[in-house]
């Protein structure tokens, strides 16, 4: 009998670079089951499943994901991990394109499946941003951001 913690170690090994099948990986959710980007506030659903795996594959071809811990308790997994590959794509932002660095990234994550009858519901994926952004080179730029605040305010 397939757990739902198998399910989720499925999902994971469909996304790993070397072995990317993003209709299988979709396979896994429920018709009308969402993958939440959290920290970017982007949802996925339907064929827009794959396409945001093949998206990252781009820019990380060798993307990888260490699992470090995996927690079922009925419906719901929970799972520590880091997200691991090299910056040799390009990697889009809201304000462009980051091109290709060919540095290595180790980003901190926790993932929560919620499923529903074996099958992928909702999958939240909850990645330290910051950490991805600063090992790319593109460390957020705190000081502007207090400025133009401080600007919109009327305080400048």
């Amino acid at each position: 009998m397939t757990t739902n913690a198998d399910v989720v170690r499925e999902a994971y090994r469909l996304a790993e670079g070397d072995t990317l099948d993003g209709e299988r990986f979709r396979a896994l959710f429920t018709e009308d089951g969402t993958f939440n980007d959290v920290p970017n506030a982007l949802t996925f659903r339907g064929d827009q499943i794959p396409a945001a795996l093949a998206g990252l594959a781009s820019a990380f071809p060798d993307i990888h994901r260490e699992l470090l811990a995996v927690h079922a308790v009925g419906d719901v997994v929970a799972v520590e991990l880091r997200i691991q590959g090299t910056h040799l794509g390009p990697f889009p932002t809201p304000a462009g394109e980051i091109v290709p660095t060919g540095r290595r990234i180790d980003v901190p994550a926790a993932d929560l499946w919620y499923l529903r009858d074996g099958r992928v519901e909702t999958f939240n994926c909850y990645n330290a941003a910051n950490v991805w952004l600063t090992q790319l080179g593109a460390a957020p730029d705190f000081a502007a951001a207090v400025e133009a605040a401080a600007t919109a305010a009327g305080r400048a």
